[in-house]
């Protein structure tokens, strides 16, 4: 850890984030360590293991939980939504009470899942003095999200019945977290907007994403770059992979009928990938890379295609800073600012994208245009320090007005004691 005059901060995630093979782990990461760049001493909670870990991520201290996840099957019977009632496994439950027997200036509740451990440390809050600052890092607005997906969703009747109850219990807790915390953080405006209506609402700053990865060379897109576009995630989620299949079922064939190939580039579930490869003729999957940016030198658009799931999308940074024109969904563009979607092929639904993308495919002052216009605009707006700095603000100001309000109660204290004990 840092020296002890830094801001003391305990962070419980979901998992180690190492290896980044998904936006949420690399938010996660890096919002960390450049806390902890800010001058905080940061402790990261989360399964898995740290084999992984980058020499540059050395400066937290990342410790992780013993033990596996709770079942799912079981998890099906909590009153938490899955994703939290999986993560509350007893050796996660006894972690957490070794740590909450050190002072802690901050605890970070990093995504609406981490709400499993809200009442020990709501217990922490008001045994301890001065009490810590409870920090809620949100990466969507989970209830919409939720709500949209077991709105949408498809197969079983117990399928669609566990989907619409885990979002009742996702709402529920998103709710009861923002609530109860002392400062959240979103990555879109939007979600802060969505998620502080209400009197109880807590003190609230945007941190959108900063940018880590491969800066690409200026390039231009011609007659020679192959009739390509790709899609770059992890689509181990399920909004992921019904994203997916909805624009692989709207595209594939309008593609090939086009001489126009799609790359998926990230990890497919292997069902998955076997159900979209069977009929796919314009398709072709990639699985898991380390670095995409060489396969997107090669193609001519990007594409984010997320009909379903809202807030940020980090994918959008790869694409940019690799100096590739995007194509996406007017709902799925959340979070970027109005000059930056101006830079890209916007439309309302996946035929009228499919279609536009199909027109734009030989326009090459056009796609080289947006794409060398959005990298301009984007190496200026997604610092990673910058977001570290403003959370180690944020979070220091709340520290403050903890510190202030605890001595004010024990001066108010001191003074009734005073006046009960003297003799008139």
């Amino acid at each position: 850890m840092k020296s002890a005059h830094g801001l003391r901060i305990l962070w419980i995630a979901r998992y180690m984030p190492y290896p980044a093979d998904a936006g949420a782990k690399v938010y996660s990461a890096k919002l960390a360590e450049s806390l902890a760049a800010a001058g905080a001493s940061v402790r990261f909670l989360g399964f898995g293991t740290t084999d992984a870990l980058p020499e540059e991520a050395r400066h937290v201290e990342w410790v992780p939980v013993p033990g596996e996840r709770r079942s799912e099957w079981l998890a099906l019977f909590s009153r938490l939504p899955n994703g939290a009632a999986v993560d509350a496994s007893p050796g996660y439950r006894r972690l957490l009470e070794e740590q909450l027997r050190e002072p802690w200036d901050a605890i970070v509740l990093d995504t609406y899942a981490a709400g499993w451990a809200l009442d020990r440390c709501l217990a922490q809050r008001f045994s301890t003095q001065p009490p810590p600052v409870l920090v809620h890092v949100s990466h969507n607005h989970e209830g919409a999200v939720w709500r949209d997906l077991a709105a949408e969703s498809s197969g079983s009747l117990p399928r669609r019945l566990v989907v619409w109850q885990n979002s009742i219990k996702v709402r529920a807790l998103e709710r009861r977290v923002v609530r109860n915390v002392d400062l959240l953080t979103t990555i879109t405006d939007e979600d802060r907007a969505a998620l502080t209506v209400g009197r109880d609402a807590p003190h609230a700053i945007t941190l959108t994403p900063g940018y880590s990865g491969t800066v690409a060379a200026p390039r231009r897109i011609d007659a020679a770059t192959p009739r390509r576009v790709a899609i770059v995630g992890s689509f181990h989620w399920v909004m992921k992979q019904e994203n997916l299949r909805r624009f692989v079922t709207a595209a594939d064939a309008v593609f090939a009928q086009n001489d126009i190939q799609l790359d998926v580039i990230g990890g497919v579930p292997d069902k998955l990938r076997a159900e979209l490869a069977a009929t796919a003729r314009a398709t072709t999957f990639h699985g898991f890379v380390d670095d995409p940016a060489d396969y997107l030198a090669r193609v001519r658009m990007a594409i984010v295609p997320e009909v379903i799931g809202g807030g940020f999308k980090l994918k959008f940074l790869d694409y940019l800073f690799t100096r590739v024109p995007i194509a996406t969904l007017a709902g799925a563009a959340a979070g970027l600012p109005a000059a930056l979607r101006e830079q890209m092929l916007l439309r309302d639904n996946l035929d009228a994208l499919t279609a536009d993308i199909v027109a734009d495919i030989d326009q090459f002052e056009v796609l080289n245009s947006r794409q060398e216009r959005a990298f301009e605009l984007a190496r200026s707006l997604f610092r990673w320090q910058d977001r570290g700095a403003q959370l180690h603000r944020a979070i220091t100001q709340s520290h403050r007005q903890q510190r202030a309000s605890a001595d004010d109660v024990s001066a108010q204290a001191l003074k009734r004691l005073s006046a009960s004990t003297t003799i008139k």
